[in-house]
């Protein structure tokens, strides 16, 4: 008899607003099942948040969403935004959820800026509409558009987007300011610099197979799954002659988002800051660590620049040290490969 009295017991706390494991508190992480998202989630569950994320799934994997509950639905779908919120009172939103390869986006515009322009005012609505006024927004050094010096880029800076990609980030930035004067909503704009890298005990990593950025890209050559890597340009103004950029682990930038996250419950004023290191690697020094780690030749083909590719672009992050305590902890280049290695290791067996 004891023992049922106390189980029930146990029940009735566990149901109770604001006890049990419905005291913590909830996020809404659009996009949350992919790369970033899904190591941010992991980043928000360990500070005691519950992350709820919202994904349609057409890029990300609901199979990675182990730190959260998962609600597929589409930025467009305002009626099953309403119901996410209505369900579980987020106290924030995370916003991941985009297209984001620059690429593509130069070849068909509107696809770009229906989905991540549109979709963002629907979600910003829907947030207004429901009383919901934070927001940390994952945006990128792409507004910058091409660097015109050899110095971290600061987020006073000129942003010049050269492609819709960039400039659909650029437009949403625009937004929230609007959002800001007109509503009150409070948010933090994140300009993150080059992403990479996966989780240090290899829980959670990039899934997709046809990544855009380099470090996958080389890495998917020393796993034989590509027969070389081209390197567009070796004859930069810079030391070695390829071009410059500045990588961040994807574990720092998922601590970031929660420091942000916490920046904006203090009340404080919304904010831009770049997400870097301060510190950029050529690409052939990317290579070079990475034969290191990885312990195979990585074959390498030179070939002419990209059109509108920058020579050097790192990220002036002082701004994110004074406003949120932020710090790079596992950002060098090592670190990043080595992590990236083990888990696309992991993810081959």
């Amino acid at each position: 008899m004891l023992i049922r009295i106390f189980l029930a017991a146990i029940l009735i706390f566990n149901l109770l607003p604001g006890w049990g494991k419905d005291a913590l508190q909830t996020v809404l992480v659009t996009g949350g099942a992919g790369y970033i998202g899904t190591q941010t989630c992991k980043a928000l569950k360990e500070a005691g948040y519950l992350p709820i994320v919202y994904d349609n799934l057409s890029f990300g994997h609901a199979e990675a969403v182990e730190w959260g509950i998962l609600e597929v639905g589409d930025l467009s779908d305002r009626k099953k935004l309403y119901q996410v919120i209505d369900k579980y009172h987020p106290i924030a939103v995370v916003h991941f959820a985009a297209l984001k390869s620059a690429g593509e986006s130069v070849k068909d515009p509107a696809k770009y800026y229906l989905n991540n322009v549109c979709g963002s005012v629907i979600l910003l609505d829907a947030m207004r509409e429901k009383g919901l006024y934070k927001i940390i927004f994952s945006s990128s050094a792409a507004i910058y558009g091409r660097a015109s010096k050899f110095c971290p880029i600061k987020e006073t800076d000129q942003c010049q987007p050269i492609n819709p990609y960039g400039t659909s980030k650029w437009m949403v930035e625009k937004i929230l300011q609007d959002f800001n004067q007109a509503y009150g909503l409070q948010y933090v704009a994140l300009r993150y610099f080059n992403v990479a890298g996966a989780d240090l005990k290899s829980r959670c990593g990039e899934r997709g197979s046809a990544p855009q950025n380099l470090i996958p890209i080389v890495l998917q050559v020393a796993s034989k799954k590509r027969e070389e890597l081209q390197i567009f340009g070796s004859d930069y103004p810079t030391p070695d002659g390829t071009a410059i950029r500045d990588y961040i682990h994807v574990g720092d930038l998922a601590d970031a988002h929660v420091k942000a996250l916490q920046y904006l419950l203090k009340a404080n004023p919304s904010a831009i800051i770049n997400l870097g290191t301060g510190k950029g690697s050529s690409v052939k020094e990317v290579v070079e660590i990475a034969r290191s780690v990885t312990k195979q030749a990585i074959p390498v083909k030179k070939a002419l620049r990209r059109a509108g590719d920058p020579a050097f672009l790192t990220a002036d992050y002082e701004l994110a040290k004074k406003l949120l305590g932020w710090e790079p902890k596992h950002s060098d280049l090592k670190t990043i490969i080595e992590s990236e290695w083990n888990w696309i290791q992991l993810q081959d067996r």
